[in-house]
């Protein structure tokens, strides 16, 4: 009987050693490294796959490959075609992250039945749930007609079989962190199981044309749990955004080798499944308070995507010794530098008051173009006077107060004017090069002081002291 040896693995990275150590040596990382025990390799036969036309180990010169256009596959979900840059490649391999019940599996199992229905043969694979399960939650969403293939089991020696018996176009594997090979002796989602199961489908994936969506869990700080190794293999990464207590989910991407990293997808969760909203901006600003104090409007870009946001600051007399400083959705270190700004540049007074940020619907901005308007609302509440309704804000703003051009200025402006806003705020460095825009008030600005006097928050040389 081969003997079998103990190894410790870094979850980052996937370096190995002899023993413990409280730093990685590869990627730095601290209290990352996990106890395995391996069985010594066995060589056996290997397996001859079915290889797509074309997928031949023979070199190319570069000149002699030929140029041939990526062949998507629309998903029959709009937001999440948009995501993947414009829909599913074949012979790629998707990895969805999230956290429990926010609605991955309810997604692809839309994904799969608007596929088979589209004529595509699909095989769902499940290591968590029963095939009974599957068919209830299929039956709820309506797929329950759709022709799809469902596989209960978390073997990857099984998962093949099936799959070179079936030849499926697309496959979905819930969860790869549930796959195991028996060759190996260490348990379901330890390091070397997630690798090697996640190195073996996309083997097939690349050899056989088809694509696989591989769903993965996260841990508690946000990141997909496993080796770090596991998001380098895959061709995409998408992670989805929101919580179970609103209705509201966001699909991001943050690896696409095949489109861009910056789309957004909206949906909505609701008891029929996910449902996509394609206007956004006004699923964002339907709630929005009237006259309220510390709110304005900002245009952010989500990739090629325009989205409206709501941005609200709430500014109230501390009764601590040292105030609060609160965000959600912004980082918390560019808001202490946008306030250090406006009490050196404007002379508000912040230093004895509590500020709170919001970005309403969950949403999350972190491109400086939102600095001007995370400037205005706080100035807003402040002073306790709102900014008109029809009014949007949009800019950098630099430590000597000044504000900076920001990119993509004309959609973010014909955004505004779709959705019904007629005076909106804009950096003078946009003023060069804009095109005129019809029924639309563009007031350009060069400093966070014009600024305010521009939205009447307070008339020209009038200053807080």
């Amino acid at each position: 009987m081969a003997k079998s040896k103990v190894v410790f693995v870094c979850t980052q990275c996937g370096y190995e050693t002899g023993r413990w150590l409280g730093r990685c040596p590869e990627c730095g990382s601290w209290n990352s490294f996990q106890e395995e025990e391996r069985q010594a390799e066995i060589l056996k036969p290997e397996k001859k796959v079915k290889r797509a036309p074309g997928s031949d180990a023979r070199a190319l010169l570069i000149d002699e490959i030929p140029d041939e256009d990526l062949t998507r596959r629309p998903c029959g979900i709009g937001e999440l075609d948009r995501v993947l840059g414009g829909g599913l490649v074949d012979g790629s391999v998707v990895l969805v992250g999230g956290d429990p019940g926010i609605g991955k599996s309810t997604l692809l199992t839309q994904v799969c039945a608007n596929m088979a229905r589209a004529g595509a043969k699909v095989l769902y694979v499940s290591g968590e749930e029963s095939a009974k399960q599957i068919k209830l939650r299929a039956n709820r969403l309506g797929a329950s007609g759709a022709q799809i293939y469902i596989l209960a089991e978390n073997d990857m020696n099984t998962v093949e079989k099936r799959m070179e018996e079936i030849a499926p176009e697309i496959i979905v594997v819930d969860s790869i962190q549930t796959m195991y090979l028996p060759e190996l002796s260490s348990a379901p989602g330890s390091v070397s199981q997630v690798r090697e199961s996640a190195s073996r489908l996309m083997r097939l994936s690349k050899l056989s044309g088809c694509s696989v969506f591989l769903v993965g869990h996260v841990t508690k700080e946000g990141a997909i749990a496993g080796p770090r190794v596991l998001e380098h293999m895959v061709d995409a990464v998408l992670y989805f955004e929101g919580d179970r207590e609103h209705h509201y989910r966001l699909l991001r991407a943050v690896k696409n080798r095949f489109g861009s990293v910056n789309e957004l997808g909206m949906f909505e969760m609701t008891a029929r499944g996910m449902e996509e909203i394609p206007n956004a901006s006004e699923a964002l600003l339907r709630e929005r308070a009237q006259n309220a104090s510390g709110s304005v409007i900002h245009c952010a870009m989500e990739g090629t995507r325009p989205l409206l946001t709501d941005v609200q600051a709430l500014v109230s007399k501390t009764v601590f010794g040292n105030p609060r400083r609160m965000a959600s959705g912004v980082e918390q270190g560019r808001l202490a530098l946008l306030l250090a700004v406006l009490e050196k540049r404007v002379g508000m007074r912040l230093f004895d008051q509590d500020v709170y940020i919001n970005i309403a619907g969950g949403m999350t901005l972190t491109e400086p173009a939102a600095d001007l308007a995370l400037v205005s609302a706080v100035a807003s509440s402040l002073l306790n006077r709102p900014i008109g309704q029809d009014w949007a804000v949009m800019g950098e703003v630099g430590l000597a107060g000044e504000v900076r051009a920001v990119p993509q200025a004309e959609r973010r402006v014909a955004e505004c004017l779709r959705m019904g806003f007629r005076n909106i705020l804009l950096p003078k460095g946009n003023a060069r090069g804009m095109r005129s825009f019809e029924n639309v008030n563009l007031a350009f600005v060069d400093n966070v002081y014009a600024a305010i006097c521009a939205l009447n928050l307070f008339a020209r040389g009038d200053r807080t002291e």
